[in-house]
Protein backbone atom coordinates (compact mmCIF):
# COMPACT_ATOMS: atom_id res chain seq x y z
CA UNK A 1 0.00 0.00 0.00
CA UNK A 2 3.35 2.19 1.12
CA UNK A 3 4.43 1.48 -2.23
CA UNK A 4 1.44 2.24 -4.04
CA UNK A 5 1.51 6.08 -2.36
CA UNK A 6 4.83 6.88 -3.46
CA UNK A 7 3.97 7.91 -7.03
CA UNK A 8 1.47 9.63 -5.91
CA UNK A 9 3.17 11.67 -3.26
CA UNK A 10 5.94 12.66 -5.80
CA UNK A 11 3.24 13.62 -8.23
CA UNK A 12 1.44 16.24 -5.64
CA UNK A 13 4.82 17.35 -4.69
CA UNK A 14 6.01 18.39 -8.36
CA UNK A 15 2.23 20.29 -8.84
CA UNK A 16 2.94 21.92 -5.34
CA UNK A 17 6.53 23.57 -6.56
CA UNK A 18 5.24 24.17 -10.17
CA UNK A 19 2.88 26.02 -8.59
CA UNK A 20 5.03 28.23 -6.36
CA UNK A 21 8.13 28.62 -8.89
CA UNK A 22 5.98 29.42 -11.91
CA UNK A 23 4.34 32.37 -11.47
CA UNK A 24 6.96 33.55 -9.67
CA UNK A 25 9.57 32.57 -12.64
CA UNK A 26 6.76 34.69 -14.92
CA UNK A 27 6.70 37.75 -12.64
CA UNK A 28 10.60 38.15 -11.69
CA UNK A 29 11.48 39.56 -15.23
CA UNK A 30 9.43 42.46 -15.22
CA UNK A 31 9.85 43.52 -11.82
CA UNK A 32 11.69 46.74 -12.70
CA UNK A 33 12.91 50.12 -11.37
CA UNK A 34 9.59 51.59 -12.08
CA UNK A 35 7.81 48.41 -9.61
CA UNK A 36 10.71 49.10 -6.93
CA UNK A 37 9.88 52.69 -6.62
CA UNK A 38 5.95 52.02 -7.14
CA UNK A 39 6.39 49.73 -4.15
CA UNK A 40 8.41 52.25 -1.95
CA UNK A 41 5.82 55.00 -2.79
CA UNK A 42 3.23 52.50 -1.28
CA UNK A 43 4.88 51.76 1.52
CA UNK A 44 5.71 55.15 2.10
CA UNK A 45 2.00 56.41 1.86
CA UNK A 46 0.78 53.48 4.15
CA UNK A 47 3.50 54.49 6.82
CA UNK A 48 2.03 58.36 6.45
CA UNK A 49 -1.81 56.65 6.83
CA UNK A 50 -0.79 54.77 9.92
CA UNK A 51 0.75 58.41 11.24
CA UNK A 52 -2.46 59.95 10.33
CA UNK A 53 -4.62 57.04 12.62
CA UNK A 54 -2.49 57.70 15.39
CA UNK A 55 -2.46 60.99 15.36
CA UNK A 56 -6.47 61.15 15.32
CA UNK A 57 -8.61 62.99 12.59
CA UNK A 58 -7.37 63.33 9.10
CA UNK A 59 -6.53 67.20 8.76
CA UNK A 60 -5.10 68.92 5.40
CA UNK A 61 -2.84 71.93 5.05
CA UNK A 62 -3.78 73.86 2.23
CA UNK A 63 -0.79 75.38 0.88
CA UNK A 64 -0.06 77.94 -1.40
CA UNK A 65 2.92 76.69 -3.99
CA UNK A 66 4.21 80.10 -4.80
CA UNK A 67 6.26 78.91 -8.15
CA UNK A 68 2.95 77.52 -9.75
CA UNK A 69 0.61 80.19 -8.03
CA UNK A 70 -2.12 77.49 -7.34
CA UNK A 71 -3.36 76.05 -3.54
CA UNK A 72 -2.74 72.56 -2.79
CA UNK A 73 -4.02 70.68 -0.55
CA UNK A 74 -1.60 68.44 1.85
CA UNK A 75 -2.11 65.69 4.18
CA UNK A 76 -0.88 67.20 7.25
CA UNK A 77 2.32 64.37 7.96
CA UNK A 78 3.06 64.52 4.64
CA UNK A 79 3.47 68.19 4.67
CA UNK A 80 5.61 67.89 7.83
CA UNK A 81 7.89 65.80 5.95
CA UNK A 82 8.06 68.70 3.18
CA UNK A 83 8.76 71.46 5.81
CA UNK A 84 11.56 69.16 7.54
CA UNK A 85 13.04 67.96 4.69
CA UNK A 86 13.22 72.07 3.20
CA UNK A 87 14.28 73.66 6.57
CA UNK A 88 17.19 71.44 8.55
CA UNK A 89 19.90 69.56 6.54
CA UNK A 90 19.12 65.69 6.28
CA UNK A 91 22.34 65.16 7.45
CA UNK A 92 22.07 66.47 11.31
CA UNK A 93 21.48 63.96 13.52
CA UNK A 94 18.52 61.94 13.69
CA UNK A 95 17.33 63.23 17.21
CA UNK A 96 17.60 66.99 16.21
CA UNK A 97 15.62 66.19 13.00
CA UNK A 98 13.05 65.13 15.31
CA UNK A 99 13.08 68.51 17.44
CA UNK A 100 12.32 70.07 13.91
CA UNK A 101 9.70 67.75 13.25
CA UNK A 102 8.13 69.09 16.37
CA UNK A 103 8.57 72.70 15.50
CA UNK A 104 7.08 72.38 12.04
CA UNK A 105 3.93 70.38 13.60
CA UNK A 106 3.36 72.82 16.39
CA UNK A 107 3.44 75.26 13.85
CA UNK A 108 0.68 74.58 11.19
CA UNK A 109 -1.21 73.24 14.01
CA UNK A 110 -1.16 76.78 15.67
CA UNK A 111 -1.74 78.56 12.03
CA UNK A 112 -4.48 76.19 11.28
CA UNK A 113 -6.15 76.80 14.83
CA UNK A 114 -5.77 80.74 13.89
CA UNK A 115 -7.38 80.18 10.71
CA UNK A 116 -5.99 84.23 9.91
CA UNK A 117 -5.53 84.23 6.22
CA UNK A 118 -4.03 87.83 6.16
CA UNK A 119 -2.35 88.02 3.24
CA UNK A 120 -2.51 84.69 1.75
CA UNK A 121 -4.54 83.47 -1.53
CA UNK A 122 -8.51 82.58 -0.92
CA UNK A 123 -8.59 79.07 0.62
CA UNK A 124 -4.57 79.13 1.69
CA UNK A 125 -3.63 78.48 5.22
CA UNK A 126 -0.18 78.76 4.67
CA UNK A 127 2.69 80.01 1.61
CA UNK A 128 5.66 77.51 1.11
CA UNK A 129 8.05 80.34 1.67
CA UNK A 130 10.22 81.58 4.62
CA UNK A 131 6.88 83.70 5.37
CA UNK A 132 5.62 80.52 6.76
CA UNK A 133 7.60 77.61 6.72
CA UNK A 134 9.27 76.42 3.05
CA UNK A 135 7.91 73.53 2.06
CA UNK A 136 9.28 70.98 -0.61
CA UNK A 137 7.17 68.33 -2.20
CA UNK A 138 8.12 64.92 -3.28
CA UNK A 139 9.49 65.67 -6.76
CA UNK A 140 11.18 68.51 -5.33
CA UNK A 141 13.37 66.69 -2.93
CA UNK A 142 13.45 64.08 -5.94
CA UNK A 143 15.61 66.75 -8.58
CA UNK A 144 16.86 68.73 -4.97
CA UNK A 145 18.76 65.63 -3.54
CA UNK A 146 19.31 63.69 -6.85
CA UNK A 147 20.92 60.25 -6.21
CA UNK A 148 20.94 60.99 -1.99
CA UNK A 149 17.37 61.00 -2.16
CA UNK A 150 16.83 57.97 -0.86
CA UNK A 151 18.31 57.92 2.20
CA UNK A 152 17.53 61.14 2.92
CA UNK A 153 13.96 60.86 2.39
CA UNK A 154 13.96 57.82 4.56
CA UNK A 155 15.51 59.59 7.67
CA UNK A 156 13.18 62.59 7.89
CA UNK A 157 10.59 60.33 7.27
CA UNK A 158 11.45 58.38 10.25
CA UNK A 159 11.86 61.35 12.66
CA UNK A 160 8.46 62.97 11.62
CA UNK A 161 6.42 59.48 12.33
CA UNK A 162 8.49 58.83 15.31
CA UNK A 163 6.54 62.47 16.75
CA UNK A 164 3.77 61.61 14.67
CA UNK A 165 0.59 63.37 16.68
CA UNK A 166 3.23 65.69 18.64
CA UNK A 167 3.54 69.68 19.45
CA UNK A 168 4.78 71.64 21.35
CA UNK A 169 2.42 73.30 24.33
CA UNK A 170 2.71 75.83 27.29
CA UNK A 171 -0.38 76.08 29.41
CA UNK A 172 -2.36 73.98 27.19
CA UNK A 173 -2.15 75.47 24.12
CA UNK A 174 0.44 75.37 21.04
CA UNK A 175 3.75 77.53 21.31
CA UNK A 176 5.18 80.10 18.64
CA UNK A 177 7.83 77.65 17.58
CA UNK A 178 10.44 79.64 16.50
CA UNK A 179 13.66 78.74 15.05
CA UNK A 180 16.88 79.85 13.14
CA UNK A 181 19.95 78.39 12.23
CA UNK A 182 22.89 79.54 14.68
CA UNK A 183 23.27 81.64 17.58
CA UNK A 184 25.89 83.61 18.99
CA UNK A 185 25.86 81.39 22.36
CA UNK A 186 23.00 82.81 23.31
CA UNK A 187 19.29 83.03 22.52
CA UNK A 188 17.40 85.72 22.27
CA UNK A 189 14.07 86.87 24.22
CA UNK A 190 11.19 87.15 21.89
CA UNK A 191 10.22 90.46 22.87
CA UNK A 192 14.08 92.12 22.22
CA UNK A 193 13.38 91.53 18.55
CA UNK A 194 9.61 91.52 18.04
CA UNK A 195 7.07 92.94 20.23
CA UNK A 196 5.14 90.10 21.47
CA UNK A 197 7.12 88.55 24.88
CA UNK A 198 6.23 84.66 25.85
CA UNK A 199 7.75 83.00 28.62
CA UNK A 200 8.95 79.80 26.95
CA UNK A 201 11.16 82.42 24.39
CA UNK A 202 13.97 83.62 26.83
CA UNK A 203 17.17 83.80 26.28
CA UNK A 204 19.01 80.97 26.70
CA UNK A 205 22.98 79.71 26.59
CA UNK A 206 23.64 77.54 23.07
CA UNK A 207 27.61 77.00 23.35
CA UNK A 208 27.52 74.39 20.79
CA UNK A 209 27.09 77.04 18.04
CA UNK A 210 30.37 77.96 17.95
CA UNK A 211 30.94 74.78 16.24
CA UNK A 212 28.65 75.89 13.15
CA UNK A 213 30.08 77.22 9.97
CA UNK A 214 27.61 80.34 10.40
CA UNK A 215 28.76 81.43 13.34
CA UNK A 216 31.10 84.20 11.95
CA UNK A 217 30.16 86.18 9.06
CA UNK A 218 32.12 88.60 7.78
CA UNK A 219 30.54 91.57 5.04
CA UNK A 220 32.49 94.43 3.28
CA UNK A 221 31.20 97.29 2.22
CA UNK A 222 32.02 101.01 1.10
CA UNK A 223 31.59 103.79 3.25
CA UNK A 224 28.96 105.42 0.74
CA UNK A 225 26.77 102.19 0.46
CA UNK A 226 27.12 101.99 4.50
CA UNK A 227 25.65 105.61 4.87
CA UNK A 228 23.31 105.20 1.84
CA UNK A 229 21.61 101.84 3.40
CA UNK A 230 21.74 103.84 6.94
CA UNK A 231 20.73 106.99 6.03
CA UNK A 232 23.37 108.35 7.67
CA UNK A 233 26.61 110.68 7.79
CA UNK A 234 29.62 109.51 9.03
CA UNK A 235 32.21 111.87 11.28
CA UNK A 236 35.34 112.62 9.26
CA UNK A 237 37.44 111.33 12.57
CA UNK A 238 37.29 107.74 11.72
CA UNK A 239 34.53 106.60 13.61
CA UNK A 240 31.57 104.38 12.95
CA UNK A 241 29.09 103.85 15.57
CA UNK A 242 28.76 103.38 19.64
CA UNK A 243 27.04 100.48 20.58
CA UNK A 244 24.10 101.81 23.56
CA UNK A 245 22.59 98.71 24.65
CA UNK A 246 22.89 95.04 24.83
CA UNK A 247 20.38 92.56 24.65
CA UNK A 248 19.37 89.61 27.14
CA UNK A 249 20.55 87.62 24.03
CA UNK A 250 24.01 89.38 23.70
CA UNK A 251 23.36 91.20 20.70
CA UNK A 252 22.91 94.86 20.06
CA UNK A 253 19.94 96.46 20.95
CA UNK A 254 20.34 100.17 19.71
CA UNK A 255 23.51 101.87 17.98
CA UNK A 256 24.12 105.31 17.43
CA UNK A 257 25.91 106.01 14.47
CA UNK A 258 26.19 109.40 12.67
CA UNK A 259 24.05 110.79 15.17
CA UNK A 260 21.27 108.58 14.23
CA UNK A 261 19.88 106.21 17.06
CA UNK A 262 19.07 102.65 15.18
CA UNK A 263 17.83 99.47 16.48
CA UNK A 264 20.07 96.41 16.20
CA UNK A 265 17.71 95.26 14.06
CA UNK A 266 17.06 98.01 12.16
CA UNK A 267 20.51 97.66 11.15
CA UNK A 268 20.32 94.25 10.26
CA UNK A 269 18.03 94.29 8.29
CA UNK A 270 18.91 97.77 6.57
CA UNK A 271 22.59 96.51 5.81
CA UNK A 272 21.38 92.36 5.24
CA UNK A 273 23.24 91.25 7.70
CA UNK A 274 23.36 87.72 9.07
CA UNK A 275 22.62 88.75 12.60
CA UNK A 276 22.06 91.54 15.29
CA UNK A 277 25.82 90.83 17.06
CA UNK A 278 27.79 93.00 15.06
CA UNK A 279 31.08 94.96 15.17
CA UNK A 280 32.61 97.39 12.52
CA UNK A 281 35.60 98.95 11.89
CA UNK A 282 36.44 101.41 9.39
CA UNK A 283 38.89 100.93 7.03
CA UNK A 284 39.61 103.82 4.59
CA UNK A 285 36.21 104.14 2.37
CA UNK A 286 35.48 100.45 3.51
CA UNK A 287 33.33 99.21 6.31
CA UNK A 288 34.13 95.85 7.54
CA UNK A 289 31.44 94.00 9.73
CA UNK A 290 32.18 90.86 11.87
CA UNK A 291 28.79 89.28 12.87
CA UNK A 292 28.48 86.04 15.30
CA UNK A 293 25.27 84.05 14.88
CA UNK A 294 22.66 83.30 11.72
CA UNK A 295 19.29 84.25 12.09
CA UNK A 296 17.07 86.49 14.45
CA UNK A 297 18.10 84.16 17.76
CA UNK A 298 14.66 83.52 18.78
CA UNK A 299 13.35 79.62 19.54
CA UNK A 300 15.48 76.85 18.40
CA UNK A 301 19.30 77.25 17.05
CA UNK A 302 19.00 74.35 14.26
CA UNK A 303 22.96 74.01 14.35
CA UNK A 304 22.46 74.02 18.40
CA UNK A 305 19.91 71.33 18.58
CA UNK A 306 21.97 69.31 16.29
CA UNK A 307 25.63 69.52 17.82
CA UNK A 308 23.06 68.36 21.33
CA UNK A 309 21.95 65.16 19.48
CA UNK A 310 25.75 64.67 18.78
CA UNK A 311 25.78 65.00 22.75
CA UNK A 312 23.30 62.24 22.67
CA UNK A 313 20.38 64.50 23.87
CA UNK A 314 16.98 63.25 22.55
CA UNK A 315 14.80 65.38 21.12
CA UNK A 316 12.61 65.77 23.95
CA UNK A 317 15.95 67.34 25.43
CA UNK A 318 16.70 69.25 22.82
CA UNK A 319 13.02 71.43 22.72
CA UNK A 320 12.72 71.47 26.64
CA UNK A 321 16.30 73.62 26.73
CA UNK A 322 15.32 75.61 23.96
CA UNK A 323 11.32 76.23 24.90
CA UNK A 324 11.49 77.19 28.49
CA UNK A 325 8.74 75.12 30.31
CA UNK A 326 6.80 73.61 27.84
CA UNK A 327 5.29 70.36 27.38
CA UNK A 328 5.43 67.50 24.35
CA UNK A 329 1.35 67.00 23.81
CA UNK A 330 -1.28 65.06 21.98
CA UNK A 331 -2.11 67.26 18.92
CA UNK A 332 -5.55 65.23 18.85
CA UNK A 333 -7.55 67.62 20.75
CA UNK A 334 -6.31 70.22 18.58
CA UNK A 335 -7.04 68.54 15.42
CA UNK A 336 -10.36 67.28 16.71
CA UNK A 337 -11.29 71.02 16.76
CA UNK A 338 -10.32 71.59 13.19
CA UNK A 339 -12.63 68.94 12.06
CA UNK A 340 -15.29 70.15 14.25
CA UNK A 341 -15.16 73.54 12.64
CA UNK A 342 -15.33 71.99 9.21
Amino acid sequence: MVKRLKPVIVLALCLFVAILVIPAALVLPFYDGKVAKLAEQLHKQEQIQRSQAAEGPSVDVAVYRSKEQRVEKIPLEQYVIGVVAAEMPAEFELEALKAQALTARTYIVKQLLANQPFRLPEGANVTDTVTHQVYYSDDELRKLWGSDYDWKMKKITKAVLDTRGQILTYNNEPIEALFFSTSNGYTENSEAYWQNAFPYLKSVASPWDKQSPKFYQRKTMTVAEFERRLGVELSADGSVGVILSRTPGHRVGEVKVGGKTLTGREVRERLGLPSTDFTWVRKGDEIIITTKGYGHGVGMSQYGANFMAKEGKTYADIVKHYYRGVRISSATAFLNKLTVKK
